[in-house]
C-alpha cells in the first residue's frame, strides 16, 4: 500500500481576476476550490494513474471536513488525525497575477496529536511505500521527518522524501529510497548557485553519498536529472508545451517516478514517467490526468549521462 503524509493540508482557493486593481473591488472570472498540500497532490496524481493510496496527516475544523470530503470524491482514502482545535488552512491563489498567493498558517498540533500519527505509521507493513512531502508546521518538531524514518529503520518500507533544507539533510542517514530536490534547493543546501547539468550532478552525488539511494533533481524548464542507486545517471529535457500551472509539478514528478518504478523496476522508465508527469501537470490547469501523462511519455527523450561511471 502507498501512504502519503501531508502535515499541513489546505483548501486551495484559486481565482482569476482580469485587470486586478489594488484598493478597488474586484470580481472573479473563475473560481476553484481544491484540496491542497504536497502529499495530497501525490495521492491525486497516483489516483489518476490508477494507483490507490491512503492520505495521512492532520485535519481540523470545517475546512478539514471539506478536505476529507473532496479527497473521498477523488476516490482517495483519507486517514487524517482530527485535531481538537483550530481549522485547516485556506490558501488563496490569484491565478491571473503570476506567483501571487497568500498561504494560511494552519492549526497548532499538540504533542499528543503528533503521537497519534506516529502510532498510525507504526502499523505500516513491509512492502509499503511512504511519501513525506512538504514543510513541517512550526508547532511540530523540526526533526519530525527524521524521527519518522528512525522509527521505520530496518523495516522493508520504501520512503520518498520531498523536503528542503535541514528537514531533508536530517533524513539522509536513514537511506530514503528517493529524494526530490530542485536545483535551487540543492544549491541552497551547499551554498552555491546551480544550473547546468555538469554543476548539478556532483552535488546530487554528495546527497547520495550522505545516504540517499536515488536522487531526482528537477530543473524547471531545463528538465531533470536522476542519479540512480545503481550508479546510472539519466537526463531528460521536458517536451514542448505551454506552462499553465507550476503548482504540483514537483509532486507529480515524485508520483510519476514511483508509479513507473512499481510498474517496471527500471530506472529509465521510472525517470521518464517522472518527467512526463511533472510536465503534464505544468501544462495543465490542474494536476495531470493519467491520459495526459501517458501522451507526454511518448515524447520524452531520456539519455544516459556519459559521466555516469
Amino acid at each position: 500500500m502507498i501512504y502519503t503524509v501531508t502535515l499541513n493540508p489546505s483548501i486551495d482557493y484559486l481565482v482569476s481576476v482580469p485587470d486586478f486593481r489594488t484598493g478597488m473591488t474586484n470580481r472573479t472570472a473563475s473560481e476553484q476550490l481544491l484540496p491542497g498540500g504536497k502529499g495530497i497532490n501525490v495521492s491525486i496524481v497516483l489516483k489518476n494513474l490508477g494507483i490507490p493510496s491512503t492520505a495521512l496527516g492532520f485535519a481540523a475544523g470545517f475546512t478539514g471536513d471539506e478536505i476529507i470530503r473532496r479527497l473521498e470524491e477523488f476516490g482517495i482514502q483519507p486517514a487524517f488525525i482530527r485535531l481538537s482545535e483550530g481549522f485547516s488552512r485556506i490558501n488563496f491563489k490569484l491565478k491571473s497575477i503570476e506567483g501571487t498567493e497568500i498561504n494560511g498558517q494552519g492549526p497548532k498540533i499538540s504533542s499528543q496529536e503528533a503521537q497519534q500519527l506516529t502510532a498510525r505509521l507504526a502499523r505500516l507493513e513491509d512492502g509499503d511505500i511512504l511519501f513525506l512531502s512538504g514543510s513541517i508546521p512550526s508547532s511540530m518538531s523540526a526533526d519530525t521527518y527524521r524521527d519518522i524514518l528512525a522509527d521505520l529503520k530496518g523495516r522493508k518500507i520504501q520512503t520518498v522524501v520531498d523536503a528542503s533544507g535541514e528537514a531533508l539533510l536530517k533524513v539522509l542517514e536513514y537511506r530514503p529510497f528517493l529524494i526530490k530536490p530542485n536545483h535551487h534547493e540543492l544549491g541552497q543546501l551547499f551554498g552555491v548557485a546551480l544550473k547546468p547539468e555538469e554543476a548539478v550532478i556532483p552535488y546530487g552525488r554528495k546527497l547520495q553519498g550522505m545516504g540517499a539511494r536515488n536522487v531526482l533533481i528537477s530543473m524547471a524548464g531545463d528538465g531533470a536529472i536522476l542519479i540512480a542507486e545503481n550508479g546510472d545517471i539519466f537526463t531528460a529535457h521536458p517536451p514542448k508545451g505551454t506552462l499553465k500551472n507550476g503548482v504540483g509539478a514537483g509532486d507529480s514528478m515524485a508520483a510519476g517516478f514511483m508509479a513507473g518504478w512499481m510498474e517496471s523496476g527500471d530506472y529509465a522508465h521510472a525517470f521518464c514517467m517522472s518527467v512526463a508527469a511533472g510536465s503534464a501537470s505544468a501544462f495543465s490547469d490542474n494536476l495531470a490526468t493519467g491520459e495526459e501523462i501517458k501522451n507526454l511519455y511518448e515524447k520524452i527523450v531520456c539519455k544516459s549521462c556519459p559521466a555516469a561511471r
